[in-house]
């Protein structure tokens, strides 16, 4: 589709979960915007997920405020496809003025008057103010670790999609947060002899005394918690809502007959090396299991909360032989091993934003979503405002603060504009030639043009 606007207050990038947000704030507070977004709908959802992948949270929790799923248990877990058509669906109830197939290439702050240029393509346009919602998945990311050998399949969890895609034989996963997890669950069950390689790592309850642990980090404050904890930045989360949702427990993914080995170290060839930290990782994750039980009975107590006490979820399993005599090295030929599932992890890629909005290292430099640079803004990353940022419905919280800002600055350009328009006007009145539009910026008037 051709791109006819050439100047627009507020510009969005990125049509996903926190694209589809952004935009309805700013349509129930009145402010001209456009949404591009260079694929469909929430395509990451569609085309960057394995086939079996249904969403971490229950239907009740992963959705925004003013629309539920349709025809849909609230305790179930939504496949991805039901979740991109969801933000199709609620894209439609307030006409969100998005355009599909549309790539950003290039932004750049005008010099000597106000916004920026943005290349895209299907032309230029001219925008006040641009909020950056791409997310946090943008470049799949594979360790130089990686071995060369042209005998091992290598995919990143983002180009899995089913067990029938990866050749015959095992498969060693590297990294046990919640895609790596459910990807070794589900080519284990599909006959594969799969490795699992465990770094550190959370485990909460899936649920615990009736209510899903989403319930839980709720009331308990957890998804308000402003900064993240000293030395838990590159910790994961093992969560899963497959198969109706469960636990995740290690020692039971070891006794299904996953092997469980320690953070993936080296390769020389086909020779890979591990860190002897698996018992370590798995106990560390065992306090994070059991310090959520402990605070939900505590919690539960002291509100006099009737919910059935659980002293099950407290059994945790035997070592697996895996754990008490742990793999430090692994010959992948000799053991038939022909394929490498890497569930490491995304880097950003901001390349295209071409502004004074980063650190040294490129990280964003915000505040609450409000960039260094003035007009530039940041949604949908983690740990944008809280803990829940991550979450389908903590990006609906952060876009309404968002929102917010930017009409307030909307209103101060206003009043700047007023009186000059009045000087022009008067200048008009006592016979001077009209006003100069380029000396007249009327910024809060900017809409689609």
């Amino acid at each position: 589709m051709t791109v006819e606007t050439t100047s627009i207050d507020t510009l969005v990038v990125g049509a996903g979960q926190a694209g589809v947000a952004m935009s309805e704030h700013l349509s129930k507070l009145g402010v001209p915007h456009l949404v591009l977004e260079r694929d469909r709908i929430a395509e990451r959802w569609r085309t960057c997920r394995w086939d079996s992948l249904v969403a971490n949270g229950p239907a009740w929790h992963d959705r925004f405020p003013n629309l539920e799923f349709a025809d849909f248990d609230p305790n179930g877990f939504a496949a991805k496809e039901q979740v991109a058509q969801y933000f199709v669906e609620y894209a439609k109830k307030f006409d969100a003025p998005i355009r599909t197939g549309v790539e950003v290439k290039k932004v750049v702050r005008n010099a000597g008057r106000p916004g920026f240029s943005v290349d895209t393509s299907e032309g230029t346009i001219e925008a006040n103010r641009v909020v950056v919602a791409t997310g946090p998945f943008q470049r799949p990311v594979i360790p130089p670790i990686a071995p060369t050998s042209a005998h091992l399949t290598q995919i990143h969890s983002a180009d899995y999609r089913n067990p029938q895609q990866l050749p015959e034989g095992g498969v060693l996963v590297v990294g046990a947060g919640s895609s790596g997890v459910q990807i070794a669950d589900e080519l284990q069950r599909a006959g594969r002899r799969v490795y699992l390689s465990v770094g550190a790592h959370d485990r909460p309850p899936r649920g615990y005394r009736g209510r899903d642990f989403c319930w839980w980090l709720g009331v308990l404050g957890e998804w308000d918690a402003e900064v993240m904890k000293p030395g838990r930045e590159h910790v994961t989360i093992a969560v899963s809502g497959a198969r109706g949702g469960h636990t995740v427990d290690f020692r039971r993914l070891a006794h299904q007959g996953i092997t469980l080995v320690g953070l993936t170290k080296a390769f020389d060839d086909t020779v890979v090396t591990f860190e002897a930290d698996l018992a370590d990782n798995i106990r560390r994750g065992d306090e994070n299991y059991l310090s959520l039980l402990d605070a939900a009975d505590a919690y539960a107590q002291r509100n006099g909360l009737d919910l059935p006490e659980e002293p099950q979820a407290r059994i945790i399993p035997a070592d697996p032989e895996c754990m008490t005599h742990p793999l430090l090295e692994l010959d992948l030929a000799k053991a038939g091993v022909t394929s490498i599932v890497w569930a490491t992890g995304y880097a950003v890629d901001f390349t295209w934003l071409q502004v004074d909005a980063f650190d040294e290292k490129g990280k964003p430099k915000h505040q609450r979503g409000v960039a260094k640079e003035p007009g530039i803004y940041f949604l949908g990353l983690p740990w944008l405002s809280r803990r829940g940022s991550a979450f389908i419905w903590g990006v609906w919280h952060d876009a309404k603060h968002v929102a917010d800002h930017i009409v307030t600055q909307r209103k101060y350009l206003a009043y700047y504009d007023e009186p000059q328009r009045h000087v022009e006007e008067k200048r008009v009145e006592g016979g001077e030639s009209a006003p100069d539009e380029s000396r007249v910026h009327k910024l809060s008037e900017m809409g689609i043009n």
